[in-house]
């Protein structure tokens, strides 16, 4: 049973009121890592659907994260996700990646929507009303429900990739640049799923004696997380 008005429903309410009823949200995870692929999702949720609880996936434990996940999965109309792996990142460069995969994800739903959230980003050439809203993930629902869906595919994926690549603690950073992802980069050099034109991995590729001098001092194994 659903209770009063929420916060994070706040947009969808306005929209509604203003005659949008298929609203989708899209958001991404993956942005900022040095490893792996990056994933981007839309959703549309029902109208009289409970996001009691729904918050920002870097909000949520894993569990609640799996809990979210199957109950957008199974309740909403429908959802929609995309991915660019390493390789293409590298060539295409971040932000153009990043946008483009967003707007696939909108095109990929399989009912199209009235009206599209997004989370930070003006995205341009988008067929349907749209707007950017700085951390929609925490203030609109069904942003928030697309930063779970990305989030969770990509952790999983992240899991697979661990098992092929079990040096470098994929299963608990993510790709992020925490120190013992870096010492294990320091220790064994990158894997292919690894990130080269990124920053944190330049160094490494330019004067990888210097890399391992920072980096390798650090005790390699899993370390940190993100979102």
């Amino acid at each position: 049973m659903r209770s009063g008005p929420r916060l994070i429903e706040f947009y969808e309410r306005r929209l509604r009121a203003e005659g949008f009823r298929l609203i989708a949200g899209a958001d991404e995870a993956g942005r900022g890592a040095l490893a792996g692929p990056l994933v981007a999702a839309a959703v549309i949720l029902p109208e009289d659907f409970d996001v009691e609880g729904l918050a920002d996936s870097k909000l949520l434990t894993s569990r609640e994260r799996d809990h979210w996940f199957d109950r957008i999965r199974e309740g909403a109309i429908c959802t929609c996700v995309v991915k660019a792996l390493p390789r293409r990142i590298d060539h295409r460069g971040l932000h153009v990646s990043n946008l483009a995969l967003l707007r696939a994800a909108v095109n990929g739903l399989e009912t199209r929507p009235d009206f599209v959230l997004w989370d930070g980003f003006h995205l341009g050439r988008v067929a349907v009303p749209n707007l950017a809203i700085k951390k929609g993930d925490v203030v609109t629902a069904s942003v928030a429900a697309a930063s779970v869906i990305a989030k969770v595919t990509r952790d999983r994926m992240m899991d697979r990739y661990h098992r092929q690549f079990p040096q470098y603690g994929f299963d608990h950073h993510r790709g992020y640049g925490t120190p013992a992802h870096r010492a294990a980069i320091a220790e064994h050099g990158p894997s292919p799923i690894h990130r080269m034109s990124f920053k944190g991995m330049t160094l490494y590729r330019e004067d990888r004696a210097t890399y391992e001098r920072l980096y390798r001092r650090v005790a390699p194994g899993a370390g940190g997380g993100a979102g």
